[in-house]
């Protein structure tokens, strides 16, 4: 009897150990991945070759991005809970996907890689818009919905409304944070220091906000307007692997795209209800595939 109970007692302590064990390791991978997001990459970029813009030996890329098939419904959004957004955006609908007759509005495009002359496009380092990037909280949406900046570009998130907001930015290689900001309030402002695509932002005390912001090394990027349209300028003549990326389309489409000195290259996309069902999104936190392969800039994977 003593016997059969002092190995249970030793079994139930050894199980215990290993459950601390297990959760010690899981807290350091987390510590280890929250670290890596905190730092830059200085040094990496350093090793690069700066690009040097040459008009004479850039051109476009246009298109459009179009909705095969009958548009969802657009869901209605009950902001009933603050009467300040209630006030403010009477017929509020959600922005996870716009169809405009059969265009498709919130689509990020941009280059994942490619070749410029002899050079791969990973090669070389772009430096950052000196004009900043806004993210705003209006009428209680994050305007805009879907927005792409560069590395070490200015991010200045702002509130319009007469009511508090709070921005909790779940970045995986940047930083990441859960900041709140009343109405009038001076702008947050950020430096993103790592690529990273694409990083959900969402509002703790309105949970029908939410906006995704891509952190990338490089300026050629474009978001699909109300018309489906988009352009991304002055890129360097070559030929590139393109992204359409949507928040309900975890992989996206990819396409081929050769931009000649002053041209203009024409690439158009098109979704459907399929690709952008809700169990595409992983817990509304969308993570994107590794989209972008820069792998000297500690992109995510």
């Amino acid at each position: 009897m003593h016997s059969s109970r002092a190995r249970f007692l030793v079994a139930l302590f050894a199980a215990l150990c290993l459950l601390a064990f297990a959760a010690a390791c899981s807290r350091n991978a987390d510590d280890a991945e929250d670290a890596e997001g905190s730092g830059d990459d200085s040094a990496e970029v350093a090793n690069l070759t700066p690009y040097k813009s040459n008009p004479a030996q850039e051109g476009s890329i246009t298109g459009t991005v179009s909705f095969a098939g009958a548009a969802p419904e657009k869901a209605p959004i009950s902001m009933t809970a603050d009467p300040v957004c209630a006030s403010a955006n009477p017929d509020a609908h959600a922005e996870d996907i716009v169809v405009n007759g059969d265009k498709l509005q919130n689509v990020l495009v941009y280059i994942k890689e490619g070749k410029v002359g002899d050079k791969s496009f990973s090669g070389y380092s772009f430096a950052p818009s000196s004009t900043p990037a806004t993210l705003d909280q209006h009428g209680c949406h994050y305007v805009p919905h879907v927005q792409a900046v560069q590395v070490n570009q200015t991010l200045n998130i702002v509130n319009s409304d007469q009511t508090s907001h709070n921005i909790n930015f779940d970045a995986k290689l940047n930083e990441k944070f859960n900041q709140g900001q009343g109405p009038q309030a001076a702008p947050i402002v950020k430096q993103l220091k790592r690529a990273e695509t694409v990083v959900p932002v969402k509002c703790n005390q309105h949970p029908w906000m939410r906006a995704y912001v891509a952190v990338l090394p490089h300026p050629f990027f474009a978001v699909s307007d109300a018309s489906g349209k988009f352009e991304i300028k002055g890129v360097p003549a070559g030929t590139y692997t393109l992204v359409a990326w949507h928040e309900k389309d975890q992989k996206g489409i990819t396409q081929t795209v050769t931009v000649t000195a002053g041209g203009a290259a024409t690439t158009d996309f098109s979704f459907n209800a399929d690709q952008l069902k809700a169990e595409n999104t992983q817990g509304g936190a969308l993570r994107m595939m590794s989209a972008l392969e820069f792998p000297m800039l500690g992109m995510e994977h």
